[in-house]
């Protein structure tokens, strides 16, 4: 499953920012600003969705404590004498 990060979040709200705020350029059938203010919506709706996931995941994580290996100490040879 390939989800929206935090990072795509932050860049489509600061994309968003700009086309709102800073660019005046007018188009034939389409608004810049509110593409800018949509760009905005949707980088916000995947930034908490981002941490929830984030949130969700981090409270399933268990900590598994493997047991100690055998440390061998001495090491005899038996000779079967044949």
């Amino acid at each position: 499953m390939n989800n929206m990060t935090l990072g795509t979040s932050t860049f489509l709200i600061a994309v968003g920012a700009i086309l709102r705020y800073a660019v005046s350029a007018q188009g034939d059938g389409f608004d810049v600003p509110m593409i800018g203010g949509i760009l905005m919506i949707v980088g916000l709706f995947g930034a908490v969705v981002a941490i929830a996931l984030y949130v969700s995941s981090s409270r399933r994580r268990t900590v598994v404590t493997a047991a100690p290996r055998a440390v061998i100490v001495e090491e005899q040879r038996v000779d079967s004498g044949i």
